[in-house]
């Protein structure tokens, strides 16, 4: 049985231009999901990690590409 995790291989190759563009759209797709998740968050919870409604409505209109 091998004891070898993901964690301890090592990639020696250079991403190439498609990975990197498929990690780029993970990327947009993710802030544009984790946006859209907010805007459905209650009053409560947003209390709870200390947003305002302004500070959703402000992050919400941020095109997907800003960070």
């Amino acid at each position: 049985m091998s004891l070898c995790t993901y964690e301890n291989v090592t990639n020696n190759h250079e991403a190439g231009p498609l990975d990197r563009v498929g990690r780029q759209f993970q990327v947009w797709f993710t802030r544009w999901r984790q946006r859209d998740e907010l805007t459905h968050w209650s009053d409560r919870d947003l209390h709870d990690v200390g947003l305002s409604w302004s500070d959703v409505v402000r992050e919400a209109e941020k095109p997907f590409w800003r960070a």
